[in-house]
Formats: C-alpha cells, sequence, structure tokens
C-alpha cells in the first residue's frame, strides 16, 4: 500500500500525460482493491479458525430434500424410484431414573470394573432398642470413585532349601522378567507405553506420579525401561510393515515433528510418513526430509492404488510408474472451496455438488454394499454429480471477473489439476472417496507434539513410529492396548520369528485375545 501511494505521488506530481497518469492510478487502485479484498478474506478465515465452527461436515438444514437437479442439468438422468414398503414397529419406552443410578443415562460399567461393597450400619439395630428392628431386604447404591495412580511392589517370597543329606542349599529361582536383572515387572513396561503414547502423559509426570505414590527412581530409569521395550517390539512392527506393503490401496499422508539436534538450540525439522492398508493397520516412517525421495524407499515393490492429498511429492512419485495408480482426496479439495465460501457466494455451489458426492457414500454405507454393487451404485448416482461438479469448475473459469489470486480460482484450479485422480475412487470400489481415516490415525503424532513437544534424539523419533503404529492399530481393530502389551512383550522373545505377524494386533486378536498372558500382579494375593 505504501508503495502504491509513493507511485500515485510521483505520478501526480510529473509531467507526464494525464491519461497515462489516470490509466496508472486507476490500475494502483484496483490491485489496492484486489490486495484489500485478500487480506480481508484471510482475516475472515482467521476469524472461523479461532471462533468459528471447525467441523468440516457441511450442515444442511433438510437432508432429505437435497436437490442436486438444478447443477445436475443434463449430467445425470433421473433414476428410477426405489420400491418401498411399510413397517410397523414396537418400540421400547424409555428407561425411568432409579435410585441407583447417578446420572440421567445411568452408570454403565462393564464385568472387569472391580467393585468394593461398603458395608453401612443401621443406628436403629444398636442400642436397647434394637431387638424391634430386623433387615429385610438391602438398598443398593453405586457411585463411581478413583484411586490416584497406584503402584505395587511385588515381593517374591522364594524358599531356601537345604539337602539333609548332603547339607547343601538351594533356592527357587526367581521367575523371569522381560529383561534379565531388571526392577520393571511387564506390567510397569506396558503401563509406561500406555500412558505416554495412549494418553500423551510424558515420562517426567509419571516420574512426578511415581514420587508422590512414595517410589524413588531417576527418570533415566523410565527412559531405559521404554527404550528396550519399544526395541523388543521392532520385529512386530516389521512384520505389519511387510504385510501394510501387499495392499491393494495405501492411503499416504504427512505431519511434521521436531527430533534430533540440528545446531545448538535448535531443533530439526523432520516428518512422519504414516502409510494406511486396507485392512485397517498403520505405521508411522519418519524421514528428515520432506522429498519424494522417502516415498520411493517405502513403497518400493508396491503395486496398486496411492491414495494421498495434492502434495506434490506424490506426483513425483506416481510419474512415470505404470504400477502405481494415483487417487486424491475429495476432503482436501472441499477445504479449499471451504475456504474460498467467505467471499464467493459461488463456491456454495461446489460444496452442495461435493456434499452429493458424500451423501452417496453415506447411502453405500447403509445398503452395506460391497464390489460390484458398491462400484455399479456409485457409476449411477456419484459419477454424475462428478461430472457436473468439473463442469461447473470449467463454466466459472469463463468469468471475467475472477482473477487467479482469488480462492475460489485457486479452489478451480486445484481440482481441474487433479480431475484425473479425483475420480480414481469411481472405477474402484475399494477406494475410499477420501484419506479422512487416516488423518483420524494420525491424530496421536499431533497430540503428543502438545504434550511431550519432541523427540530428543532421531532414534527417539523411530521409536514412537514403531510404538504409535502399534498402539493405533490396536485402536483402529478395538484392543485394549494395555493386556495387549502385558502379553506381546512376554511373548516375543519365545515366539518363533518365522511366525512373528502372529503378533501384530490383526492376528493377535484373533490368535491371543481370549487367552493372552498376565502379569504376576493379576495372580498377587
Amino acid at each position: 500500500m505504501q508503495v502504491t501511494d509513493y507511485t500515485a505521488k510521483k505520478l501526480v506530481s510529473s509531467e507526464a500525460d494525464p491519461a497515462v497518469v489516470i490509466q496508472s492510478l486507476q490500475s494502483a487502485l484496483e490491485a489496492s482493491r484486489s490486495e484489500i479484498a485478500a487480506l480481508k478474506h484471510q482475516l475472515d478465515w482467521f476469524k472461523r479458525q479461532l471462533f468459528g465452527r471447525k467441523s468440516e461436515k457441511r450442515i444442511i438444514e433438510h437432508p432429505d430434500q437435497l436437490d442436486l437437479s438444478a447443477l445436475l442439468g443434463d449430467a445425470a438422468s433421473p433414476s428410477e424410484p426405489e420400491a418401498t414398503e411399510e413397517i410397523t414397529y414396537h418400540r421400547r419406552k424409555p428407561k425411568q431414573r432409579s435410585e441407583d443410578d447417578v446420572t440421567d443415562a445411568g452408570l454403565r460399567f462393564g464385568p472387569d470394573v472391580p467393585i468394593e461393597v461398603i458395608e453401612l450400619s443401621a443406628p436403629q439395630l444398636e442400642g436397647p432398642e434394637a431387638g424391634q428392628y430386623e433387615v429385610i431386604d438391602y438398598k443398593i447404591s453405586r457411585r463411581l470413585a478413583q484411586r490416584p495412580g497406584s503402584y505395587v511392589v511385588l515381593e517374591y517370597r522364594r524358599p531356601v532349601l537345604r539337602h539333609k543329606p548332603s547339607a547343601s542349599l538351594m533356592e527357587v529361582p526367581a521367575p523371569s522378567a522381560v529383561f534379565e536383572g531388571s526392577l520393571a515387572d511387564v506390567s510397569l513396561l506396558a503401563g509406561l507405553l500406555v500412558d505416554k503414547f495412549c494418553y500423551h502423559l510424558p515420562l517426567y509426570r509419571q516420574h512426578q506420579r511415581l514420587k508422590d505414590a512414595g517410589v524413588t527412581l531417576s527418570r533415566s530409569t523410565l527412559t531405559n525401561c521404554v527404550q528396550r521395550a519399544i526395541e523388543l517390539l521392532r520385529p512386530i512392527y516389521d512384520a505389519q510393515w511387510e504385510h501394510i506393503l501387499q495392499s491393494r490401496v495405501l492411503a499416504m499422508d504427512e505431519t511434521p515433528i521436531k527430533a534430533g539436534r540440528k545446531k545448538k538450540g535448535q531443533l530439526q525439522a523432520t516428518w512422519y510418513w504414516p502409510i494406511h492398508g486396507e485392512e485397517d493397520e498403520i505405521c508411522f516412517t519418519w524421514s528428515t526430509s520432506r522429498g519424494s525421495a522417502h516415498i520411493e524407499r517405502q513403497l518400493e515393490g508396491f503395486v496398486g492404488v496411492l491414495l494421498s492429498d495434492g502434495y506434490a511429492a506424490y506426483d513425483r512419485y506416481a510419474r512415470n510408474k505404470p504400477q502405481i495408480t494415483q487417487a486424491q482426496c475429495w476432503a482436501h479439495t472441499q477445504r479449499y472451496f471451504e475456504r474460498a465460501s467467505n467471499g464467493d457466494p459461488a463456491a456454495g455451489e461446489a460444496l452442495t455438488l461435493i456434499a452429493g458426492l458424500y451423501r452417496v457414500e453415506q447411502q453405500i454405507r447403509d445398503k452395506k454394499l460391497a464390489g460390484q454393487k458398491k462400484l455399479d451404485y456409485r457409476s449411477r448416482h456419484a459419477l454424475p454429480i462428478a461430472d457436473a461438479f468439473f463442469a461447473w469448475c470449467h463454466q466459472q473459469r469463463q468469468r471475467m471477473d475472477l482473477v487467479n489470486s482469488d480462492p475460489l480460482a485457486k479452489a478451480i484450479t486445484y481440482a481441474e489439476n487433479h480431475q484425473e485422480q479425483l475420480k480414481v475412487y469411481l472405477g474402484a470400489p475399494e477406494v475410499p472417496i477420501d484419506t479422512n481415516h487416516l488423518e483420524r490415525a494420525l491424530r496421536v503424532i499431533p497430540m503428543g507434539r502438545k504434550n511431550w513437544l519432541f523427540c530428543w534424539s532421531e532414534v527417539g523419533a523411530k521409536h514412537v513410529g514403531i510404538i504409535q503404529s502399534l498402539l493405533t492399530t490396536c485402536r483402529l481393530h478395538q484392543v485394549n492396548p494395555y493386556p495387549y502389551l502385558v502379553d506381546v512383550l512376554q511373548r516375543v522373545a519365545l515366539h518363533p520369528a518365522r511366525d512373528v505377524e502372529e503378533l501384530t494386533p490383526r492376528v493377535w486378536k484373533e490368535r491371543f485375545a481370549a487367552n493372552h498372558l498376565h502379569s504376576d500382579l493379576d495372580h498377587a494375593h
């Protein structure tokens, strides 16, 4: 703005032709208006990030009346009405709140939750009139209570025997531990890992909790326990990674992390590259670079569909690779138009069309379609919407008032540049419409960054990737991570190396979950 004002004053004060001066001033004014509009759009976007709604889900007042016919035009022919039937049913009355309920919904807990019974005495049963009362029933009320983080010291009392004829002494050996000579029981190792990487409780906070519980340990001891435990799990991670590479469809993304010392007082910027396989398994690979070279190394030998966002490194990787089909995420495309919706009402038309694509996906999930039936449904209902969307993009590009710096123009350019990749999912039923499933899984890294902040060394960053790969996969398969770790930390050293894949959460759930190994803590009295 200051440069523009200076230029205008210089033109006015000069002896230039008045027509040239007026034209230059008009050009400067238009440039200022464009700059003001761009800054206003940025300000509106920042206000929304701070105070507005964060969800990307579109709110439609009447979703059953979502009409795409005006936008589709002749792109899609009306589908035949589906057959309907009248259904009658009996609905159970809402449960009435009882006196035993803690909240309106009632206290809910499973059979594994311990219950401690507190017997309350009746004053009427004591004293001279006690004979006039008798107990005929008990009324039960429950409250949910919490103990501070508790720790237990397991004391093994091992008998020492003397052989009378030989007068020799012998003792019962101590039970084997995960690490020979270590003071940590397997329950402590699993607890440290779950608290740090599932619930994002840094080791220095766990160290404080131990101190409050009366246990004195150095923080370096806890760090050593965590490192050795994760290193023990590395073969399981490797087996899971090999199985992921056998998938026909992979989803890949990247997220930053500070790891390792770059120079005095500064950590280097590195990246995790989470890769999601088609059987709900995920591995967090790590690299000091955000370039396509890491993708080349990690996906060596992979043949299939790679689903990603529009980051250029994925384009460079997939280029000139006939064995790789590149698919791109519709959610990232939607975000471009969402940002443009504050400044241009026309962006709402694009969002309505994209919402139609997601509505088709919801119908597919409701109908539980798969394979060819899913492909046919997408071809009948989603393909016309996608064609209408790109026809709308082409039509908008003809607008004279749409400059390249406009957010809507950038959104349209992004969509058109990736049109072929965005349409891949329409011809492959196993390919998702977006990478939202991967983004939900990788949230553990940003959550960790807000708590343990960074990784002090590159080895530590690789360890975080190993343990988060297993724990996140546990969540995806609804496996409780604590008993899983208690079992595999004891089992991995004894399990045949050729069958280590059986210890990945996906297979462990079927093989060992029903009869998993326990800690000695479970048998202590």
